[in-house]
């Protein structure tokens, strides 16, 4: 694995010395012994140059780069193949991985390919296809291997040998009946270990969990991660194993589902392109509409500060402590946001849990609130009284500011835990409810609180 980039630097410098010299076979014999994800990053920094490197691999380690390219460095190498290479390039790819690539290139680049797939593969690219984006059929593979309970142990590994090498995993198998019904599934491990003649219905795993083509992707990835396993089948609505998905699969969907879940908590438009090579139009279209609703929506804070403004100009020294109200009231409203989003991205709660997560963020925010308030009470009397001599910081000012910290605190701790358990129940995306949504909520209910308690104890 290449990790340090003094030593991704030096490895570049030597390919391109190499290709300059036109050194094909030490190049060769430097490319092999790598794994096909570091030479796929190499490959990024070669730009036009990657489809010489790429026609000195072996198809197979070829075929592996290939699936590890972006999207952009994939259509050059396409558009560079003879309709031979494309060929065979196709046909070392697993089937999941042709739909990823055939979901991401221009029309012309996919009518090319189709062009030249066998017709089983075209028809098996085009089922799944139709599933929606973010359902588990448009992941899953039907390069699996399928047994019947029927077979020895002996016929089993002989299917297995035979059809094997062109599935994607044979490590755990799945055992179906004349209509296609699954009903067991059986490791290569408990085959290994069995006798010859053992028949594959006594010896398979009848108690197994499944998931259907229409199910949300993100959720079988996550059922993948919490019952570690290397693949689940996928059946449709009438128990038809029709295919499966495998564990690398689930890591690539929840991976693109916490960059995506990121860009909502940062009030940014979901984009699938790396930083460098999105460009700043589409930065802009994709940062914008959000900055303009919460510009629009804090000009709620704006009619709350021209309410109260005479009670402001009878206490100046009130204003001073605005920033930090809000600030705090933000970051307190951020803290129980993220651990609920978390949360609910795990599993670990429901709506139906909302009375729950309210009592107990209530009780945080309460310890939180007592504890701010007793640090900012001795803050201001010896830094803002004593230190810097303003008279203007009186005690009942300070128990002002106090009073409103805890009342801030708390309301920001319910609101930053009710609103992703909200947008849950309404269907929305909890990211939606994070961090900028949250602080501008709370900063006008900080200034409501805020002269609420002035008023009421200063009299202003």
């Amino acid at each position: 694995m290449l990790e340090l980039e003094e030593e991704r630097e030096e490895l570049l410098e030597k390919i391109e010395d190499l290709l300059s010299r036109k050194q094909y076979a030490p190049l060769r014999d430097l490319l092999l012994p790598m794994e096909a994800a570091d030479i796929a990053a190499l490959c990024g920094d070669l730009e036009e140059k990657v489809p010489l490197v790429f026609r000195l691999l072996p198809k197979e380690l070829a075929a592996e780069v290939f699936v590890e390219l972006d999207s952009d460095q994939q259509e050059l190498l396409i558009q560079s193949f003879s309709n031979t290479e494309l060929k065979e390039v196709l046909d070392e790819l697993y089937l999941d991985d042709t739909v990823d690539i055939v979901e991401e290139m221009p029309a012309n680049v996919v009518k090319r390919i189709l062009r030249h797939s066998d017709p089983e593969m075209r028809k098996s690219i085009n089922e799944i296809l139709k599933y929606p984006d973010d359902s588990t059929g448009s992941i899953m593979t039907t390069e699996f291997v399928d047994l019947k309970e029927n077979m020895t142990v002996e016929d089993a590994l002989k299917r297995i040998r035979r059809t094997g090498p062109d599935k994607e995993t044979i490590n755990i198998c799945y055992v179906i009946d004349e209509q296609r019904h699954l009903i067991g599934v059986l490791s290569i491990r408990t085959l290994l270990l069995a006798e010859e003649d053992d028949i594959i219905g006594d010896i398979m795993e009848r108690n197994f969990i499944c998931v259907q083509t229409l199910d949300d992707q993100e959720s079988t990835a996550r059922a993948l991660s919490k019952y570690d396993f290397l693949a689940l089948p996928v059946v449709d609505t009438e128990n038809r194993l029709v295919g499966i998905v495998t564990v690398d699969d689930a890591m690539d969907v929840l991976q693109e589902e916490a960059t995506e879940d990121i860009e909502k908590m940062a009030a940014i438009l979901p984009s699938d392109k790396p930083y460098l090579k999105t460009g700043v139009l589409e930065t802009w279209k994709a940062r914008t509409p959000w900055l303009l609703v919460l510009m629009l929506s804090a000009t709620f804070t704006g009619i709350i500060l021209t309410h109260f403004e005479g009670a402001l100009m009878s206490c100046a020294i009130l204003t001073s402590f605005v920033p930090m109200l809000s600030g705090t009231g933000g970051n307190s409203g951020t803290q129980a946001s993220t651990a609920i989003i978390r949360a609910l991205s795990l599993g670990e709660v429901r709506f139906s849990d909302v009375f729950q997560v309210l009592w107990k963020e209530f009780r945080v925010a309460f310890c939180c609130g007592i504890c701010l308030a007793c640090a900012n009470f001795v803050k201001m009397m010896i830094v803002d009284r004593w230190l810097l001599q303003n008279p203007s910081v009186t005690p009942m000012v300070a128990l002002v500011v106090c009073v409103t910290l805890v009342g801030t605190v708390l309301c920001a701790k319910l609101v930053g835990c009710s609103l992703p358990l909200l947008a849950e129940k309404l269907g929305f995306d909890p990211a939606v409810m994070a961090s900028p949504f949250i602080s501008t909520i709370v900063d006008s209910i900080s200034l409501l609180i805020y002269f609420q308690v002035a008023s009421a104890l200063l009299g202003i």
